[in-house]
């Protein structure tokens, strides 16, 4: 099982070029995906795409006929004219069964101190998908970079989400089948991806792979080799944003999971975005 994750910028590359069809391409070269998790897709937003598609949702699905996709909007909010509505989320194609859809918002607190910054909401996207083994929740999102205070908030409730899941997974409700209190696919099978906007050294980094009695997360870099530095993700050719390179997008997943890993590989010479894609695959069979 393969899925690719990657902050797409709105399918802007380095040279300012918005091009949907290039990112794809990029992405099935690195690897034929089952689960593609990507971040900052525009609906709507002009000054964003330009002459291409305004609603990027719409044309990943013509582009991908034979995966389903779901977008969760972190923003859903009526244009200036008032005459249409732009949307800005997170979005999961899967050609695997998808069982169990959730949209979920994350908290966005006011940024602490005398200094204001910008802040945005977030939100992330759950997809339980069918396994050639079981049920998977995959899990996408994208953290605020300016507000630290909403950042932090943002990694306590990713985390919660998967611990509510795996309680109820843990004691499932009863049921009333053909209705909507009929069986879920409850898992503690998890994996979570996405631009976290910190690094593996950060605060918010420990509190997310925090230990618990249902087994929170495991970053899925430190199952294969914890020695080796985690590749770079962000800012290899840009410094906009900072002087160094950093590594801010990850595959986390759960402990039922880290011995299926086999690969964390991270495509660190493409352009056609301001992030790298990350791949992660699992083997079918725990411990090959």
């Amino acid at each position: 099982m393969k899925i690719l994750t990657w902050n797409v910028q709105w399918f802007k590359g380095l040279d300012g070029v918005v091009d949907i069809e290039r990112v794809l391409h990029k992405a099935r070269e690195m690897a034929d995906f089952d689960v593609l998790c990507m971040q900052e897709i525009s609906v709507n937003y002009h000054a964003l795409t330009g002459e291409t598609p305004a609603d990027q949702v719409a044309r990943v699905r013509e582009l991908l006929p034979d995966y389903e996709v779901f977008f969760a909007p972190a923003i859903d909010e009526l244009s200036p004219c008032g005459t249409y509505r732009q949307q800005f989320g997170n979005l999961i194609a899967s050609r695997l069964p998808v069982r169990l859809v959730e949209h979920i918002l994350l908290p966005d607190p006011a940024a602490e101190g005398e200094k204001n910054t910008p802040s945005m909401r977030r939100v992330c996207v759950v997809c339980t998908v069918e396994a050639p083994w079981g049920p998977v929740r995959v899990m996408t999102s994208h953290l605020e970079y300016y507000n630290a205070t909403a950042r932090v908030a943002q990694v306590s409730a990713l985390r919660e989400i998967h611990l509510r899941a795996c309680a109820r997974a843990a004691r499932p409700p009863e049921t009333i089948q053909d209705s909507p209190y009929q069986r879920k696919p409850y898992t503690m099978d998890a994996v979570l991806c996405g631009d976290f906007n910190f690094e593996l050294d950060s605060a918010e980094h420990a509190t997310m792979i925090q230990p618990d009695l249902l087994g929170a997360l495991i970053n899925a870099w430190t199952t294969l080799d914890s020695s080796k530095s985690y590749p770079a993700t962000f800012r290899i050719f840009d410094r906009t944003y900072g002087p160094e390179p950093v590594g801010c997008d990850f595959f986390f997943v759960s402990p039922s999971m880290a011995k299926r890993v086999q690969v964390v590989s991270v495509d660190q010479q493409t352009q056609v975005s301001d992030h790298q894609p990350v791949l992660l695959e699992l083997s079918d069979v725990i411990g090959a």
